[in-house]
């Protein structure tokens, strides 16, 4: 991943809210199904760490998290961590709505410009 995405990716996830709370359990496998459950339906999250109850730092739980789910790790500032996967069923879906949307304007515009005219000739 070059600089460039990842401070594109930086830059989305500044809106974005925690997902995931990491505490005294730390790292478990209910929390890495969890984590690939959410990478079924989004990309880019965060995930909130609790510095003064976590095992570890989020340094380490992020290469953690990144070794178990096989994402990239965005930033760790805090105790936060951005973490990305690409989803090649959800950019397909993506794609496949826009597509449907471009399609829908096209066919409203059709249906504008007719009525104009229908307008303009039957005066």
């Amino acid at each position: 991943m070059t600089s460039k995405e990842r401070a594109k990716l930086r830059a989305e996830a500044n809106t974005l809210d925690p997902i995931f709370q990491i505490g005294k359990e730390g790292i478990t496998d209910t929390v890495i199904a969890q984590l690939e459950d959410t990478f079924n339906t989004r990309e880019l999250f965060k995930i909130k760490v609790h510095l003064e109850t976590s095992p570890e730092t989020p340094k380490e739980l992020a290469v953690k998290i990144a070794e178990a789910t096989k994402c990239e790790i965005i930033q760790v500032i805090g105790g936060t961590i951005v973490v990305f996967r690409i989803n090649l069923l959800l950019r397909q879906k993506e794609a496949e709505k826009k597509k449907r949307q471009k399609e829908k304007a096209r066919r409203e515009a059709i249906e504008r410009r007719t009525e104009r005219n229908r307008q303009k000739y039957s005066r």
